[in-house]
């Protein structure tokens, strides 16, 4: 099944953004008391700094784990798998498998033939790269 993960670079960014952010709302917490702003202010900038480390641990662990939560690169199950599905249990499209052939030029349907899980080509058995997309076959 296909799904789709952040980049390692934009989650990168997104982390160097997230450390600014917390610095900002500390910042902004220690301004307003002593200030004497009214509560509220004070408490925006608490908020701020706990919404700033949570999206600082989100966007380190896409930047730098293997297996990513999903949102933004599409990648298939044998690259990488998904940890929402671990998560959450898996939905009924997981077990479709679609293939395609989209090679017209090899026309022997002999029985030890499959095709790429990647872009649907006619392959046999005995390859072990596609011809078309060049990916390893399983």
């Amino acid at each position: 099944m296909k799904s789709i993960k952040p980049g390692r670079g934009p989650s990168a960014m997104g982390f160097v953004g997230s450390i600014a952010a917390v610095i900002f709302g500390i910042f902004w917490t220690i301004m307003t008391a002593s200030m004497g702003a009214p509560i509220f202010f004070p408490i925006f900038g608490i908020m701020f700094i706990i919404l700033g480390i949570l999206q600082a641990i989100y966007n380190y662990k896409n930047a730098t784990g293997s297996n990513r939560f999903s949102s933004f690169d599409i990648t298939s199950d044998e690259e990488e798998t998904d940890p929402l599905n671990e998560m959450f249990g898996k939905t009924k499209y997981n077990n479709i498998k679609v293939s395609k052939n989209n090679d017209n030029s090899d026309n022997n349907d002999n029985n030890n033939s499959n095709f790429c899980p990647y872009c649907g080509t006619k392959t046999n058995d005995d390859h072990k790269f596609c011809r078309k997309c060049g990916k390893a076959l399983n």
